[in-house]
């Protein structure tokens, strides 16, 4: 077997693996296992919550994500609400003062989000914490819909679901993002009902207040980073679909990959401070769904495209009779071809249809590798420039 067909094949099963295979596996495993995995019904008496929200010059929007808050279906007596607004110069101070329910945090000095939680948990004496965004809406029963989770000792924390706010008028990159977490969504289902969510979004997503660790402030994706420390204390995160967070989409494709980018960075980042989640002997499970669901994807995927193609078009011209090369390669050149049309749809504003599955897929990968360089260079800071958003009616 030559160079050129073992760099093929290989390259080919770790691709199909990662996009494909994981997923089939847990939702055979997950269909296949006795249980429904269902949380126990709502208690008698609900648990004392803190929920804490980071909010840097959110001021135009702020006013109606604390009227969102405070509609929230939960005991007014059980659920604490902690607004942080370090460095906020845009009268955010004055917009949240005005509510006399919810306790400000601010100071002059931003140092990043992670800093600002970790001022806010020093405070918070609740058993169960909810962390939310300051740009997401939530649904008013998701914290009860969070809270029945903790009904299990092993439950150290819950992920909820973020969703992309649709509307006749969303943006081409609404469209795109919205398939992609959809996707996400499911894979988080299968992956919570396998052993455990690999990583909750900041959107929303909520911890055992005993388990939070004082991680280091440099660390640019701290909801990665906390909900995985979590899991490393031998605890797991559940995901709750009823529990969600909305969100309005990247208001241009330039805004979109400016976030993809520094997520990429952030993710990089993390591989190095999580390397326990690795030890296949200590923690088996975790370190399978960490190297599947995770680390195949950042690092090993992005280049195997590269050499899938390569591979392929060596063969192709090698062994010009055999169609299964040829037909490959010509499937492959006709899904990169379909990125193009898309790519210009998107640009434009336009919606770009089922164009939008090969085009995401291709721009994730590319802000996987402009995100890995920027993390090379030392250029990503927790003090990011937010991504604007699109207003959707």
């Amino acid at each position: 077997m030559s160079i050129a067909e073992i760099l093929f094949i290989g390259s080919f099963a770790i691709l199909f693996y990662c996009y494909a295979g994981y997923g089939i596996i847990l939702f055979a495993w997950n269909w296949l296992k006795p249980g429904s995995g269902k949380p126990a019904m709502d208690p008698q008496e609900w648990m004392p919550v803190a929920l804490v929200v980071t909010a840097f010059n959110e001021g135009d929007i702020l006013e109606e994500k604390i009227h969102n808050t405070l509609e929230l279906d939960y005991p007014a007596d059980k659920l604490e609400i902690i607004f942080v607004t370090d460095g906020s110069t845009d009268g955010s101070t004055e917009i949240v003062s005005k509510f006399p329910r919810i306790q400000l945090l601010h100071q002059p000095e931003r140092r990043g989000k992670l800093a600002a939680i970790k001022r806010a948990m020093l405070l918070v004496q609740t058993p169960v914490v909810v962390f939310s965004d300051a740009n997401t809406f939530l649904n008013k029963e998701c914290v009860k819909r969070i809270v029945r989770h903790y009904s299990d000792p092993q439950t150290g924390g819950v992920a909820g679901e973020k969703r992309i706010k649709e509307g006749k008028k969303v943006s081409a990159v609404g469209e795109a993002e919205g398939i992609y977490w959809r996707y996400e969504s499911f894979m988080k289902n299968q992956d919570a009902q396998f052993y455990t969510v690999v990583g909750a979004a900041g959107e929303l997503f909520s911890i055992r207040t005993a388990l939070f660790r004082q991680p280091d402030e440099t660390i640019i994706l701290d909801d990665f980073f906390i909900s995985m420390q979590v899991c490393l204390q031998g605890y797991t995160i559940r995901y709750e679909p009823g529990a969600y967070a909305i969100e309005s989409p990247s208001a241009s494709l330039a805004e979109e990959e400016k976030r993809k980018i520094r997520i990429s960075a952030g993710a990089y980042q993390s591989v190095g401070y999580l390397k326990e989640c690795l030890n296949f002997f200590k923690h088996p499970l975790l370190a399978f769904q960490y190297l599947s669901r995770r680390l195949l994807r950042w690092i090993i995927c992005p280049p195997l495209l590269f050499i899938l193609l390569l591979s392929n078009i060596l063969l192709a011209l090698h062994y010009p009779h055999n169609m299964y090369y040829t037909g490959f390669l010509l499937a492959q050149l006709l899904f990169y071809l379909m990125v193009i049309p898309g790519w210009l749809l998107v640009r434009a504003g336009k919606k770009a249809g089922w164009l939008a599955v090969p085009f995401y897929f291709v721009f994730m990968n590319y802000c996987l590798v402009k995100g890995f360089i920027r993390f090379i260079q030392g250029k990503q800071t927790v003090l990011w420039e937010k991504s604007l958003r699109q207003a959707v009616e």
